[in-house]
């Protein structure tokens, strides 16, 4: 993009008063920014109001220091990535973006800008959101089945938040390995790409540059706030042909994508949880909705039409029903009487019979192996390895 361009899309989109939809209605009555500057008060308040007229006759303070920012950006890409601004009219534009109801005028992309260019949008795209507090189980259940979606050729979105959001990412890049061609998985941001939100999850995005996209409606420097995750919601949605919702509880953004995915047109999965977890509980929501179960990768792929099959169920089978303790095999007793739903440690107590300091010992070593969790309340639940 030229310097000139950039500096005539930056001054759109940071005019006070306009936003994405009357920047888009600029758009269609003018064309591209720098005749949208050409133009008189008069013509301008034919499409906008008269404070956003004044305000699009003045440039910005703050777009020179914005410019000189973006365009540093766009000049160091780490080794191995690419970075770009993609416009409604840039000819590499999500096309899936165009059909929703409030398409990102702009959108900052960092990673793959080769394969995209070599062989468009990934053609079959599921995002995959959920709570950002996920039971072990939940996340583990993200996790496979974006790794067999991805083995089966699908692209993750998802929005790199704490929780399902990136385990979904993770398994994607289990998927292709280190050496993707083509785009594994999407993560969309709620702030600059220049941010990384939540910082935990810094070299995660690295590893999705590397094999895949960030991208962001929100110009540089964009701090993270409240109102730009449920926003950017839609660009999950929106890039991709379904979304699954893995554990979410009644009030959960993941449900907006899940409603936004809906208005779409597309399909909505929900995956099934214990009836005993509030973070069932939107699922299930969904389910009684119209959502498809899906209890398998083949769920998602059979209902989208997609050839493909991933090599194994993305989920485990429910455990055993609870059983007294056996003598000489401690450990399979307890994982037994854990069950597959979360227990508190009288329910553990009542069903083995064991004194509280041997279980509590019990359960201490079972953790310590990666078999069991600790929930929030005292609650303890297997892990699917287990």
């Amino acid at each position: 993009m030229e310097h000139a361009e950039l500096a005539a899309w930056l001054r759109l989109l940071l005019t006070d008063g306009v936003g994405s939809a009357t920047a888009r209605r600029l758009l269609a009555a003018f064309g591209l920014p720098q005749a949208i500057f050409l133009q008189s008060h008069a013509a301008l308040r034919q499409v906008v109001r008269g404070r956003q007229a004044d305000a699009l006759l003045r440039e910005p303070d703050k777009l020179p220091a914005q410019l000189e920012t973006t365009q540093r950006w766009l000049n160091s890409a780490p080794e191995g990535t690419q970075r770009r601004i993609l416009t409604l009219g840039d000819a590499l534009y999500p096309p899936t973006l165009l059909n929703i109801e409030d398409p990102p005028p702009l959108l900052y992309a960092e990673g793959r800008i080769d394969a995209l260019e070599r062989s468009g949008w990934p053609p079959r795209a599921i995002a995959i959101v959920g709570s950002r507090s996920p039971t072990p189980q939940g996340a583990l259940n993200a996790r496979r089945f974006a790794r067999e979606l991805g083995a089966a050729g699908v692209c993750i979105t998802s929005g790199m938040a704490l929780g399902i959001d990136g385990a979904a990412h993770e398994g994607a890049l289990e998927a292709c390995g280190d050496t993707a061609q083509g785009i594994a998985t999407i993560a969309v941001l709620g702030t600059g790409l220049d941010i990384c939100y939540p910082r935990r999850h810094a070299a995660l995005a690295q590893r999705i540059a590397q094999s895949g996209l960030l991208v962001s409606e929100y110009p540089l420097g964009t701090p993270p706030a409240p109102p730009n995750f449920p926003r950017r919601n839609r660009i999950i949605a929106g890039l991709a042909q379904g979304t699954l919702v893995v554990e979410a509880a009644l009030r959960s953004g993941s449900l907006i994508t899940a409603r936004l995915a809906a208005e779409q047109g597309k399909s909505v999965f929900a995956v099934p949880g214990s009836i005993h977890s509030q973070l069932s509980r939107g699922a299930h929501d969904l389910i009684r909705q119209g959502a498809c179960l899906a209890e398998s990768v083949q769920d998602v792929l059979q209902e989208m039409q997609w050839e493909g099959s991933a090599p194994a169920p993305a989920t485990t089978p429910a455990a055993p029903s609870p059983a007294a303790p056996e003598a000489g095999n401690d450990d399979d007793a307890l994982l037994r009487a854990l069950g597959a739903d979360p227990v508190s440690l009288d329910a553990l107590q009542a069903r083995t019979g064991w004194p509280t300091e041997q279980l509590q010992v019990r359960l201490l070593e079972l953790e310590l192996a990666g078999q069991l969790a600790r929930l929030p309340g005292g609650l303890f639940q297997r892990t699917a390895s287990a």
